[in-house]
C-alpha cells in the first residue's frame, strides 16, 4: 500500500465515525492522553454522594454523570447540542436524571436558589451569574475546564503560528467567579501529554473537539493533513499537550 493511498483511507476513516456524544473510546489504541491528577469523576462523586439536588451543566452525552454511584433526590442536566441531547437521556435514565435541552449561551431553566451542587466538565462557556443565582447560599460549584492553549501543537500544525491564548485561562474564572458573588475554594492547572498514532485519530479528534482549530473540514485541512501524516510516517507519533484546568467555588451562606 502506498503512502499516499493509506492517507487517503485514514482521513476518510477519521471522517466518518460518528461523534456525537463525549465518548472517547473510538481512539483507544490511536491516541492517548494523561489524565488530569486530580480525578474529575471521583470529585463529582464525591460531592454527588452528599447532595439533595444538583445539575451537571453542558453534560454532554452525560458520560460523566451517569458513572455516579450514588445520585443526589433531584439530579438535572443541560446540553445545547441536539445530537447529545438524546444521547444524554439514553445514558442517564439509571440515575434518574432530566436532561434539559437549552440553546448556547442562555440561562439556566433552574429556579432561584435550587440546588446544593453544580457541576461541569468542559464547558463551552461558564455562565457564573447563572450559576450564583442557583446555587442555594453554602452550595458549591465544582468545574474542570480547558485551559486556552490547550493542544497548541495540533492547533498550530493546521493553521501556523498562533499568538498567546487570551481566553479561558484560569485567572480569569477566578475573576469571574468572584464578581459573580462566590468564593474560590481551590484551583489546579495540568499540562497532559497527548499522542497521536495516525492521521485517523487526528481528524476524529479536530471533528469532535471543535475549538482546536474552528471550521474544521477535512476537505479545507487536507495539505496540512497530509504533512501531519508525513510526519507522522516518518517521525512517530505526534506529541501535543492539552491543559486543564479544576475550579471549585463556593456561594457565601
Amino acid at each position: 500500500m502506498s503512502a499516499k493511498r493509506g492517507f487517503e483511507e485514514l482521513i476518510a476513516e477519521g471522517a466518518s465515525v460518528p461523534v456525537q456524544g463525549w465518548d472517547f473510546s473510538w481512539l483507544r489504541g490511536r491516541a492517548s492522553e494523561e489524565r488530569p491528577p486530580w480525578g474529575y469523576a471521583r470529585l463529582v462523586a464525591d460531592r454527588m454522594a452528599r447532595a439533595d439536588a444538583a445539575l451537571d451543566v453542558d453534560t454532554g452525552g452525560g458520560e460523566v454523570l451517569a458513572e455516579v454511584p450514588r445520585p443526589p433526590r433531584v439530579l438535572l442536566a443541560t446540553e445545547a447540542w441536539p445530537p447529545n441531547v438524546e444521547v444524554a437521556r439514553r445514558n442517564l435514565r439509571a440515575v434518574g436524571a432530566t436532561v434539559l435541552q437549552v440553546a448556547e449561551g442562555g440561562g439556566l431553566p433552574v429556579a432561584d436558589a435550587a440546588l446544593d451542587l453544580v457541576v461541569s466538565r468542559h464547558p463551552v462557556h461558564t455562565p457564573w451569574d447563572e450559576i450564583a443565582r442557583v446555587l442555594r447560599p453554602g452550595g458549591t460549584f465544582l468545574s474542570q475546564q480547558i485551559r486556552g492553549g490547550t493542544m497548541r501543537e495540533l492547533s498550530e500544525a493546521m493553521l501556523g503560528p498562533l499568538p498567546p491564548p487570551q481566553r479561558q485561562l484560569p485567572g480569569q474564572a477566578v475573576a469571574a467567579a468572584e464578581a459573580a458573588g462566590l468564593t474560590v475554594l481551590d484551583l489546579r492547572e495540568a499540562t497532559l501529554r497527548t499522542v497521536f498514532h495516525d492521521v485517523a485519530a487526528v481528524v476524529y479528534f479536530l471533528r469532535k473537539v471543535v475549538w482546536t482549530v474552528p471550521g474544521f473540514t477535512v476537505e479545507r485541512y487536507r495539505p496540512q493533513l497530509a504533512r501531519l501524516h508525513d510526519r507522522i510516517e516518518a517521525d512517530g507519533p505526534f506529541v501535543a499537550h492539552a491543559r486543564r484546568f479544576l475550579i471549585e467555588a463556593v456561594r457565601p451562606a
